[in-house]
């Protein structure tokens, strides 16, 4: 493909945009399929939610209009004027089902209006703007008081405002940067764009292509995203690894080749390394599919979408690019001469321990990411939610101010009882004699009469809990509501099915899955990274240290998030908000652990290729590792710059879980480009020698017998 490419590059180039194109639009036309309520539903908070959706007891969109006073106390005729207003106005919209009466809170400081919004918080989402905007001509009519709305609908839609913005920064971050450290590279302003073009037209590609696929894996709003993080990294790095190889087999022509021969060149060694590379990514992310969860599931389709479209602009795009930039270079001036170039002092004194040392070095380094990876032991892991959404979303000032004047109003446990209809009047007196045995609990407060359904089969008792979602207190409330409390009170009624839901279940249930899936998922991931080592490199000792090594790299990176995040390092000096640093998101491990193996993958593929270029030559192992590592020295730090600061961008935005994701990912690139292809792969693979190919024998045989070689390196490198 890459041969054709370059043979047809004015075809290629135009089949690339075509393709752009095409995405593009389909995705617009098709839209994005978001995931809805039922797609979140996991263990026995999802079988309670399942079984209060067969009766219509779900949870209702509902938004709560608050009435304050701006200081001092509240002008209770004005409030109660406003939300007079405030009913009236928004019985009137078509989005609103009931307005109920205002309730004022035990305090007299707050009133509040509770609207019922028709349809599931799906279509919910598309009518709140008109809500939010009545509240705000509301506000506009009564500036001596402070009239505001918060619920789930409008958190949301907050949410999802706030993504957008920080989407649009992280851009406006990542692309000078990048152009940056591309010209550094090759201090050319139009060979440095070749990266960012094909990386932006990638993004853009795979964002079309993942509207169509959120109709067969729904989007739970995080694509885009991960579309660009991952995107922007890979897309720049395939270009990198073609363009250093294109550039040697230009020098090595020496003018006695056109550009299209020598881009063929490169496709045969780069280009092939960049689509295993790709794939073996590929390979890794899928694993996240294993964990059934729809979360998951869109993080692994948006990094595989990015990944298979940044593959194919390598064999497509790219060849034909450089074979147009070259003959371009050609007409204007005559080749340069083939020079020689060493990997530098720098490169020279990091790969002199590997060399001189290997023993000590492996020690050493292996050493300081195994206590680095120490406090992973004591990670604390919990759902990130709305008690770590950043408080710039107006509705969760809101929601804050509420639940201050209303605590019982910051979460709640949903007891649902599915049983036959002559069962009714039985199950109705069962729980409200669980709505007295739970009065004298300070966890609980006194929770209002139960509801049932018309057809009499579901039944729902909803009792409020006065303390934070993710807080201990709210934990243990549930806990003796599921194993004490609710058997208790339902004991004489056999045969019916009882499941508790709620904010505080869904959170605890969803953690429990993840923790179920977890081996399955690591265990996948191990034996397929290591499965594709094995057919790359027909190895089985690379393999065993490929995946040795993407796990202590791994392990580190994850220990400093530890660190940072769960121990408040990076509040103390980034000043990020403590709700983001107190625990370590529950999505994040895995997520990172799969991705980062996949990363990883890239290094270990484009350098252990070289060496095994090498070796394939009759250079001794010893000597091979060094040049393979040399060689690839300068392009894998440009492509480590590069990924780290695309991934840092991301701590500067607002979800908790991205700030993670991306603090992470930047560490664990410094650490495998530098300390593990740098130090720990060449230590180790210079003392295995020839070891390192079983069982292949075909080193063995081009390996012919050798005397100890010079410590110093001196053999050119690329």
């Amino acid at each position: 493909m890459a041969r054709w490419s370059a043979e047809h590059p004015v075809r290629a180039l135009i089949g690339w945009f075509v393709f752009v194109g095409l995405c593009l639009g389909a995705g617009s036309l098709a839209g994005t399929n978001s995931a809805t309520v039922a797609d979140h539903w996991v263990g026995e908070a999802g079988r309670a939610d399942a079984m209060a959706a067969v009766g219509g007891l779900q949870r209702k969109p509902i938004e709560q209009i608050t009435i304050a006073a701006r200081s001092g106390p509240l002008d209770q005729a004005r409030a109660e004027a406003a939300a007079a207003e405030v009913a009236s106005r928004m019985q009137a919209l078509p989005a609103v089902e009931t307005v109920a009466p205002p309730v004022r809170s035990a305090d007299g400081s707050m009133l509040r209006v509770e609207v019922t919004m028709k349809g599931p918080d799906e279509a919910a989402d598309e009518q709140i703007d008109s809500l939010l905007a009545l509240t705000e001509q509301v506000q506009q009519r009564h500036p001596s008081l402070l009239v505001a709305e918060t619920g789930n609908v409008s958190t949301s839609a907050g949410v999802d405002q706030q993504r957008g913005d920080d989407l649009a920064l992280s851009e406006a971050i990542t692309l000078p940067v990048t152009l940056i450290t591309l010209l550094v590279v090759f201090g050319s302003v139009l060979m440095a764009g070749v990266p960012l073009l094909l990386a932006l037209s990638s993004i853009a590609a795979a964002m079309g292509l993942s509207m169509l696929v959120s109709h067969v894996v729904p989007d739970v709003g995080v694509g885009n995203n991960i579309i660009l993080l991952i995107g922007m990294a890979v897309g720049v790095d395939y270009a990198l690894f073609y363009l250093k190889r294109e550039r040697e087999e230009r020098e090595r022509a020496d003018g006695r080749l056109d550009s299209a021969a020598i881009v063929g060149l490169a496709a045969e060694t780069a280009g092939r390394t960049v689509v295993v590379s790709g794939i073996a990514v590929i390979v890794s992310t899928a694993t996240l599919y294993l964990a059934a969860d729809v979360i998951f599931s869109s993080l692994a389709t948006g990094t595989i979408t990015v990944v298979l479209v940044s593959v194919v602009s390598s064999v497509t795009a790219l060849p034909a690019l450089l074979v147009v930039l070259g003959r371009r270079a050609e007409r204007r001036a005559k080749p340069a001469k083939p020079k020689k170039v060493r990997s530098g002092r720098i490169w020279d004194a990091m790969l002199r321990p590997a060399a001189k040392r290997p023993v000590l070095t492996l020690c050493g380094s292996v050493g300081i990411l195994m206590l680095l990876s120490l406090p992973v032991l004591g990670m604390q892991m919990r759902v990130l939610n709305q008690d770590s959404h950043s408080r710039e979303i107006p509705a969760m000032r809101t929601f804050d101010r509420m639940t201050a004047a209303f605590p019982e109003l910051r979460t709640r446990h949903d007891v649902v009882v599915r049983a036959a209809p002559a069962d009714a009047g039985a199950v109705r007196a069962a729980l409200a004699d669980l709505g007295r045995r739970v009065q004298g609990d300070p966890l609980l407060m006194a929770p209002a009469p139960p509801q049932t359904s018309w057809d009499g089969r579901v039944s729902m008792l909803q009792i409020p809990v006065p303390f934070k979602t993710s807080s201990a207190e709210a934990a243990r409330s549930l806990t003796h509501l599921r194993s004490d409390y609710v058997p208790a009170a339902l004991r004489a009624l056999p045969g019916v099915e009882v499941a508790v839901s709620g904010d505080v279940a869904h959170d605890v249930d969803y953690l429990a899955h993840q923790n179920g899936k977890l081996p399955l998922v690591i265990t996948a991931l191990l034996v397929l990274t290591f499965v594709v080592s094995v057919v790359v490199f027909r190895s089985v000792v690379i393999g065993l240290v490929g995946v040795a090594l993407n796990l202590l790299s791994a392990a580190a990176s994850m220990g400093l998030l530890v660190i940072f995040f769960q121990f408040g390092l990076a509040s103390t000096l980034f000043g990020f908000d403590p709700s983001a640093t107190s625990a370590i998101g529950s999505r994040v491990p895995l997520f990172l652990f799969v991705i980062l193996f996949g990363l990883s993958m890239d290094y270990q593929m484009f350098v252990v290729s070289r060496i095994r270029e090498a070796a394939l030559r009759g250079v001794p192992t010893r000597q091979a590792v060094l040049q393979g590592v040399g060689q690839s020295a300068k392009v894998v730090t440009s492509a480590a710059i590069v990924m780290v600061t695309v991934f840092a961008t991301f701590m500067f935005l607002h979800l908790a879980e991205m700030k993670q994701i991306g603090f992470s990912l930047a560490v664990a690139v410094l650490l495998d480009a530098f300390v593990i292809r740098v130090l720990i792969l060449p230590a180790a693979l210079t003392l295995l020698g020839r070891a390192t190919w079983w069982p292949s024998r075909l080193m063995h045989r081009t390996e012919p017998p050798t005397t100890p070689i010079p410590v110093r390196q001196t053999d050119p490198v690329g």
